[in-house]
């Protein structure tokens, strides 16, 4: 998380086994820096006279870097950092060259090269970006930007271009980390990620996979925003060609063996090998670009392992429209009209079985045949089934094919087998690139807990846990209002009343459980480890677009304000989902449908009208949602966080911080880094740090947005204790005295005259406390006739 170095390698097609990048930083650059003096430590020090802000992630900003520590981000100065920031951007997805009609098209011949946004624009998003304190990037790269014209084939120019945008982020106090993302395999099997060529290379037709059932293309091709088709592309996961796709990539060795494919050297190589080590070189192409960033494998997805052939899991897997079991997919892409069960929507549970369709009447074959296995289905290739011409039906072969291993009827656990062994190789590779002390984000299955499994012995040093949480049923239905579901606790057993919730204050209630279950769980199985949000958002384009037609925006405020009031209770970092400088109101993030960037730049300013200091409001025009995206948070604290809690209807927020007791480094019997905790609990950290804190300044992000022509007033302060708030550096430096292990220190701060709301905080009780109580009186009067009369 230092800055970008220059780098002049340039990139072309790879020779040798792996490729030659030169390094970006020199080896174990972050390992065990001389702690840097903070000035707070003299105690004559006047608060706010560093030259930094407090969302500054620059060496400036941190004294050298940031580190993981236990359950925390920590800086130079030994300050516990609560990263705060967005996707940039979901418009990475796809090329530049993005054409809905023409696609699939020419797909080794397309350009990423200004995804996210030209590099001319970049002072514009950048400085955005700085005044509404999100300055921790996850910046989004795929597999296909880098290696679309084919094996070993890398875009020069794209990786020139993405370390020049990176190159900039120091001088606007931004960090990043790289996320290899990827959705449904891939943009030619309906989502984003890999290279048409990987799925040529199994042997599918790229012009007849749609036709077959094996894929749903209509998001790429224009754009998913018919009504019917909401909600469509998750379920591409389970169709023919992404889960097929995901299989030979993690397990191919063990169900495709005889899938062998050609490398540059002109051998014969298994599937499974050929896709990880295309996988892993391009990797280390991109670490050698912008090698001083750290980096992430997003959203991995075990394809068939352990599927049954005739049913998914209905409390795990999207059910929407045709959803043909593995058996019934392998026939559709054999050719073979096939009779499918369809799914629509329904209540209390998302969808429900409605009817059966029959599909790819036409007899298209998905697979090419001159392709590996010569046209035939690469599963019938394997022998899990074959077609009786005699019955003239399709017969399994392999009942368990995917349930266990073929060969030896071993039991196989998608994590241990294939995952944890390919983060620790993938780990290992981009180490070697850059630097020994890499800080690596992992995240475990969609929508899943941490793994009980992923044991210190599985994971790299300097993990760091990296989940996604979004409300699933305000996503599905993209609708949301008073009554709000805990479909994370139905999908696990929840009794169906404890699950449903009214009100914005049962929306916070319902999401600080899903969201602190998932932090909870990942300290408990992965012990004292870092755990950053990687990916939560909203919809824009909810309850029917109506926002769009009144400009009224305030259930997507309302429910912004719910998601990040239980990211706050759980003292959890997060990056948004997403910035994206392409969004507008009627093609929305222009990728399947979707519209969850709060920004559009149709309603922006022109950049001839812009100011780009942080207290400049300019930037602002283009934010739909900003008073519940911009707000008050504890960047840097010189301590250990308690709590936080922030109503953003008043402005007022209060935090409790601990002074932490130092440990020695070998201490056995304190909290290490990768430990099991004796308390999970996100409100129960442990009080005890390895780094020394060398400063008593603690830094809180402080919107000008809020404190703008307003008093800012800070309670609570102990004897002692001096603070400055700079609003020109949207910064609030609070300076405490006292630093004694175990202190604890909470603050209140408001601004005055407090800011007008932006809606009520109802529940259950504030709607229908004169109908319970009627109810309620109505109940005892009977009861009470009843007694007398008795």
């Amino acid at each position: 998380m230092s800055t970008i170095s220059s780098l002049d390698a340039s990139f072309i097609m790879v020779d040798d086994d792996r490729p030659n990048v030169s390094l970006p930083l020199p080896k174990g650059e972050r390992k065990d820096p001389k702690p840097p003096f903070h000035p707070s430590k003299d105690l004559s020090y006047t608060p706010g006279s560093i030259p930094s802000y407090a969302h500054d992630w620059s060496i400036n900003g941190t004294g050298g870097g940031i580190w993981t520590e236990g359950r925390h981000f920590v800086d130079a100065y030994g300050r516990v950092c609560n990263l705060r920031g967005v996707n940039l951007s979901g418009s990475c997805k796809t090329p530049v060259d993005h054409d809905h009609e023409k696609f699939p098209g020419d797909h080794r011949s397309v350009t990423f090269v200004g995804k996210p946004f030209p590099l001319e624009d970049a002072h514009e998003h950048l400085s955005r970006l700085r005044r509404w304190g999100l300055t921790f990037i996850r910046f989004l790269v795929t597999w296909e930007a880098v290696e679309h014209a084919g094996p070993g084939i890398y875009d020069i120019e794209y990786l020139a271009y993405i370390r020049k945008l990176l190159s900039m982020l120091p001088q606007y106090g931004l960090t990043a980390f790289v996320s290899m993302h990827q959705d449904v395999w891939s943009r030619y099997s309906g989502g984003s990620g890999a290279p048409a060529w990987t799925l040529e290379v199994v042997g599918f037709d790229l012009h007849a996979i749609e036709e077959t059932g094996a894929a749903w293309l209509h998001g790429q091709r224009g754009g998913g925003h018919v009504e019917t088709e909401r909600g469509l592309w998750p379920c591409g996961y389970h169709k023919l060609t992404a889960s097929t796709m995901s299989t030979c990539f993690w397990a191919g060795d063990i169900f495709a063996p005889k899938s062998l494919v050609k490398n540059k050297h002109n051998q014969d190589v298994p599937i499974q090998q050929f896709l990880q080590n295309s996988f892993l070189d391009m990797w280390e192409m991109v670490a050698g670009a912008v090698g001083d960033l750290d980096g992430m494998i997003n959203e991995p997805h075990p394809g068939y392992v352990n599927v049954s052939l005739h049913a998914f899991n209905y409390n795990t897997d999207l059910h929407l429209s045709h959803i043909p079991s593995a058996f019934q997919s392998f026939q559709l892409g054999a050719g073979h009209p096939t009779l499918v069960p369809t799914y629509t929507r329904s209540f209390p549970m998302p969808t429900k079985l409605t009817s059966y369709t029959t599909l790819n009447t036409a007899k298209v074959k998905a697979w090419r045949p001159d392709g590996p296995t010569q046209g035939r289905c690469l599963w019938e290739y394997h022998d899990v089934w074959r077609w009786n011409k005699v019955t003239d039906n399709a017969v399994v072969l392999r009942e368990n094919y995917f349930r266990q291993h073929p060969d030896t009827g071993s039991k196989i656990d998608w994590y241990t087998d294939m995952y944890y062994p390919l983060a620790n190789k993938w780990s290992e590779r981009i180490r070697r690139a850059s630097s020994d002390s890499k800080i690596v984000f992992l995240e475990p299955l969609p929508n899943e807990f941490c793994p009980k499994s992923w044991t210190k012995e599985h994971r790299p040093a300097n993990m760091v846990f990296a989940p996604h949480w979004y409300d699933l049923n305000a996503l599905f239905a993209k609708a949301f209002g008073d009554f709000t579901v805990n479909v994370q606790g139905l999908s696990r057993g929840m009794f169906p009343l404890k699950a449903f919730y009214w009100g914005q204050k049962g929306a916070r209630e319902n999401f600080a459980l899903q969201i602190r279950n998932i932090v909870e769980n990942g300290y408990g199985s992965l012990g004292e480890t870092p755990v950053l949000i990687g990916e939560c958002g909203i919809p824009m384009d909810m309850n029917k677009k109506e926002a769009f037609e009144t400009d009224d925006f305030v259930w997507q405020t309302r429910m912004m304000d719910a998601m990040i009031t239980a990211l706050e209770k759980s003292l959890v970092g997060f990056t948004l989902w997403n910035y994206n400088p392409e969004n507008d109101d009627e093609r929305g993030d222009d990728w399947n449908g979707e519209n969850f960037s709060w920004f559009s730049k149709k309603r922006a300013l022109p950049p001839s009208l812009l100011y780009y200091e942080q207290d400049a409001p300019s930037l602002d025009n283009g934010g739909r949602i900003l008073p519940a995206v911009v707000r008050p948070y504890a960047a840097k604290t010189a301590g250990i966080p308690l709590s936080f809690e922030y109503e953003m209807n008043t402005g007022t927020f209060t935090y409790e911080w601990t002074n932490p007791a130092v440990i020695a480094a070998d201490d056995d019997d304190a909290p290490r880094s990768g430990s099991v905790s004796p308390s999970v609990s996100v409100s129960d950290p442990p009080r005890t740090l390895r780094r020394p804190l060398i400063s008593r300044e603690t830094e809180i992000f402080l919107p000008s947005m809020l404190a703008h022509s307003r008093e800012v007033i800070v309670e609570g302060l102990q004897k002692g204790d001096k603070y400055l708030y700079d609003e020109k550096r949207q910064t609030l430096f609070i300076v405490t005295e006292d630093t004694s292990a175990g202190r604890t220190h909470r603050v209140r701060v408001s601004v005055d005259p407090p800011l007008r709301p932006v809606f009520f905080v109802n529940g259950l009780w504030s709607d229908f406390a004169a109908h319970i109580t009627s109810v309620v009186v109505v109940i005892l009067a009977l009861l009470g006739y009843w007694l007398v009369r008795a």
